[in-house]
């Protein structure tokens, strides 16, 4: 073989060799994983784990008519299902309802109006199941509106009961 075949011969071999060497451990789908499995070892005792405690529900605010402080087929059907929640998860603690006025009616009215809606928010919920010790009502007439204005819009928005977990009771307020 003439030396400059050899020197062509020798070059290529070691071009496929330092190729090889960097293609095969990138992979192939028949390579054998370097690594053993690990095995898993029985524990002779399990762990205690305490239980998550349920998340609380979003608590969606429950609209009154005006001047009016009875339940409308809606606000029934979203209070079933937080009575259930609510009984599910006696971690939650006590439970308060806000009584809530729009801007309309004397200061003395509206909190009346609004101690109304809180009561018959928990009598709803006794109802269904929830201890009435749990629930704590309380009214702020028109004292914490949800919306500014002076208009049918914010008014709306104001004649409510709110469901609040883990309540402050009344006395540290």
């Amino acid at each position: 073989m003439n030396p400059n075949a050899r020197r062509w011969l020798y070059a290529t071999l070691m071009a496929a060799a330092a190729l090889a060497v960097m293609v095969l451990p990138m992979g192939c789908a028949s390579a054998p994983d370097p690594k053993p499995p690990a095995r898993e070892i029985p524990l002779a005792w399990e762990p205690v784990r305490e239980p998550e405690p349920a998340a609380a529900p979003s608590l969606e605010p429950i609209y009154f008519d005006t001047d009016s402080a009875e339940l409308a087929p809606r606000a029934r059907a979203s209070l079933e299902s937080v009575a259930v929640a609510i009984r599910e998860n006696p971690e939650w603690g006590d439970i308060a309802i806000e009584g809530h006025c729009d801007e309309r009616g004397s200061a003395s009215y509206n909190l009346n109006l609004g101690k109304r809606r809180a009561d018959t928010v928990k009598r709803y919920l006794v109802q269904w199941g929830v201890a009435p010790s749990r629930l704590l009502t309380r009214s702020f007439g028109e004292q914490r509106p949800a919306a500014r204005g002076h208009g049918e819009a914010a008014w709306s928005l104001n004649r409510r009961s709110e469901l609040r977990i883990g309540a402050i009771p009344l006395a540290s307020l």
